[in-house]
């Protein structure tokens, strides 16, 4: 019979321990899983340690490394969520190892509950990182990737370094076509519904009482896109919200607002556009306008950067599996080629 292999990882305490195999070891059969290896805790004089076995050197090495990544994110992490576990096992299975790297470190901010705000995935590492390095930085990706929470996180740490005096919020009202007039109420009660998110994402940071002594201050403004246009946005910190909504017109509109010493985030998900009678996208249109342009960065998200419950990224797979299916169906029948042949001056396809 052949001796199985064993790695062994260090562990500073118990408490530690606990956090890495979680709730009646839940994190520990992930791993055991994907990796086909026994996972044990051992305690002892000098520390705990987790016991790595199995048949596969290459499997037990990989189950090893995930769990001296999972030791390194729960020293800043209360809990491990199962969705975390997941994305590390998925990185080591694609040989991206060294992208992990790190990745617990880099806090953007702090909660009013005290909880560290950082990048939770690589794809959102990269977003941070092109935020601080650019002047405007496009968000684009899936329901669920931290667009929207991560630019607000990054909005209040320039206001907290006085990087900026002001942070201004505001997302297309599309449901209103801009027009919100025969809501009830003055102008905040009219756009609260659609803003509820950027909303969260403030108390979140700052908390309720901080937030709203900040906004009868005019240190932070919510307010729809069509308010934006004849203003000069100088010395602020300036994110869009489902930007997907926006017209051509609007984004381009938004975007010349741009004053000295400002940043803008735009966020948005190109599946998700409620625009009418197919209109196109102003989204779409300005990351296509303005990829290559200096000092302004497209941010790709995919389904891995999900951070939501587990089945939302099951659900955009799912649906982009569809999609694709469709415009497979799509393009073969008669009629859309006889389309593209009429769109392309009646040339062959």
């Amino acid at each position: 019979m052949e001796e199985k292999i064993t790695r062994t990882v260090k562990i500073e305490n118990s408490e530690l321990t606990a956090s890495i195999f979680g709730s009646y070891d839940v994190n520990v059969r992930m791993l055991e899983r994907a990796f086909a290896v026994v996972i044990r805790n051992r305690s002892g004089e000098d520390g705990d340690a987790v016991l790595v076995s199995g048949d596969d050197s290459d499997a037990v090495r990989m189950a090893a490394e995930a769990v001296g990544y999972l030791k390194d994110m729960a020293k800043v992490n209360d809990t491990l969520s199962d969705q975390q576990v997941g994305y590390v096992i998925e990185m080591l299975k694609a040989g991206k190892e060294s992208e992990l790297a790190g990745l617990e470190k880099d806090c953007i901010c702090i909660t009013t509950r005290g909880k560290p705000i950082k990048a939770k995935t690589v794809g959102q590492r990269r977003y941070v990182d092109a935020i601080t390095q650019n002047t405007i930085v496009f968000g684009v990706g899936p329901a669920g990737t931290g667009k929207t929470f991560l630019a607000v996180a990054m909005a209040v740490k320039a206001l907290r370094e006085k990087q900026v005096s002001r942070i201004i919020l505001t997302r297309p009202a599309i449901e209103a076509g801009e027009k919100l007039g025969f809501l009830p109420g003055d102008l905040q009660s009219k756009i609260d519904p659609y803003l509820r998110p950027l909303y969260d994402a403030m108390f979140e940071m700052l908390g309720a009482e901080n937030y709203q002594r900040q906004l009868e201050k005019g240190t932070i403004e919510i307010a729809p896109l069509a308010y934006m246009r004849g203003r000069t946005l100088d010395d602020s910190f300036i994110i869009l919200d489902e930007a997907q909504n926006a017209t051509p017109e609007q984004m381009k509109m938004f975007l010349t607002r741009l004053g000295f010493n400002s940043k803008a985030v735009i966020t948005g998900d190109l599946t998700q556009t409620d625009l009418p009678d197919r209109q196109k996208s102003g989204l779409a249109v300005a990351v296509k306008v303005l990829d290559g342009v200096e000092d302004i960065a497209v941010h790709a998200f995919s389904d891995r950067d999900v951070v939501r419950h587990k089945l939302v990224q099951r659900i955009i797979r799912a649906y982009e599996k569809y999609e694709k299916t469709e415009a497979e169906k799509k393009a073969a029948t008669p009629r859309y080629r006889a389309e593209r042949r009429s769109a392309n001056g009646g040339e062959k396809q």
